[in-house]
């Protein structure tokens, strides 16, 4: 699989990372349907053997479910594998979650991952999403602090304003952006891939499939009931997928393919992160990136 440098100064990936946020499932956090831990751990490690040298994760993902099924999978197998994960998204009663990225929080959730990924460090670090409490000075600074003692190789930020990224860039590099973004939808701030680009800052587009809707045999009426793509507004937008699936068709390509082509296309993105629950989608990662 083609790799290419993350950033000014990161680490050179695949086109193609391991994303676990379906592998987090549960119905005590966001369900994607039945999750067998095992075919998950199967799943990790034949996109690895398949060519794709990380890992993206976040303690959110089955509040550390999907953290731990990654330590389970890289078992053995740790120096050719970079591991990704996400700082400041805690649980609260009465909804999904908050943000949290006062220094301290950010200190004590990285430790948490690091408990349950069995590492002594982790190679990327994103701040998950905006705190409006907490100024990004103080947020980004903190995970400086984490990178001089050696805990965090580099950071970056995760679904924040084109003004955040500029303020944290200030302070010390960002290495990588990590966005939203497929045919059908876009990041938040359209302005984040142009300063990316401007500041050298890598680009990690997420939910390049629209989780699942831009794939062949996706079919939501075959979805368990307490699917949360069954409420998804992307359920609304079947003529716009029927559109790209004809396009793929005319281009010759499966619609998972089109998908990964269009993002990877886009002069920002240097990597894109495809989530995978079996070991048969994850050994079709290198025709994805293969165009």
């Amino acid at each position: 699989m083609e790799r290419r440098r993350l950033g000014a100064g990161g680490p050179e990936i695949s086109v193609l990372g391991i994303g676990t946020a379906p592998i987090g499932s549960g119905r005590e956090w966001v369900y994607w349907g039945a999750q067998d831990d095992t075919a998950a751990v199967d799943a990790i490690r034949a996109g690895l053997d398949a060519g794709a040298n990380w890992i993206d994760t976040a303690p959110f993902y089955g509040w550390g479910r999907a953290e731990e099924i990654v330590r389970r999978a890289l078992e053995g197998r740790r120096d050719d594998v970079f591991v990704f994960t996400k700082v400041g998204t805690m649980p609260v009663e009465g909804a999904l979650s908050k943000m949290d990225n006062r220094p301290e929080a950010i200190r004590a959730d990285l430790e948490a991952s690091i408990r349950r990924l069995g590492r002594d460090d982790v190679d990327l670090v994103h701040i998950h999403d905006i705190d409006p409490e907490t100024p990004i000075e103080e947020s980004w600074g903190a995970l400086q602090d984490l990178i001089a003692e050696g805990k965090v190789r580099w950071a970056g930020l995760s679904n924040h304003t084109a003004e955040l990224v500029r303020r944290a860039h200030a302070v010390a590099p960002v290495t990588s952006c990590q966005e939203q973004l497929s045919l059908l939808a876009r990041p938040d701030d359209p302005a984040v891939p142009d300063v990316a680009r401007e500041l050298g800052i890598g680009l990690l587009a997420w939910a390049p499939l629209a989780s699942g809707f831009l794939t062949d045999d996706f079919d939501l009426g075959a979805l368990e009931e307490d699917d949360w793509r069954r409420r998804s507004r992307l359920a609304e937008r079947g003529d716009e997928i029927a559109g790209h699936r004809a396009d793929a068709t005319a281009a010759g390509r499966t619609l998972r393919r089109h998908a990964i082509a269009w993002v990877l296309g886009q002069p920002a993105v240097t990597a894109a992160i495809v989530g995978v629950r079996t070991a048969a989608e994850a050994a079709e990662l290198p025709a994805l990136a293969s165009d």
